[in-house]
């Protein structure tokens, strides 16, 4: 079995899975990332919307926890995602 079969196996659209490889594929050790939204929007061919509605998507079924990232000054930055495997196996 794939590291990744319990994604293949859900019923998410597109987007979302699509998005969670690209977040999986740039993520470290302590399985966190932090790509802006309009990165991810480039690199995959798709709009930024599409990509905030796949992140919303994926919060929503527990695969990855965002938290909002802030520089000294106070202005935001990109955001960290902390990607999340689902307690059960399938």
């Amino acid at each position: 079995m794939g590291r990744l079969n319990f994604l293949y196996c859900m019923d998410l659209p597109h987007r979302a899975k699509l998005v969670y490889l690209y977040l999986y594929d740039r993520k470290n050790k302590d399985n966190v990332t932090w790509p802006g939204l309009n990165t991810i929007a480039r690199e995959l061919s798709l709009s930024r919307s599409t990509v905030k509605r796949a992140i919303q998507d994926l919060e929503q079924v527990g695969l990855v926890r965002k938290e909002a990232h802030y520089r000294p000054n106070g202005s935001a930055t990109s955001n960290r995602y902390y990607l999340l495997q689902p307690e059960d196996s399938f």
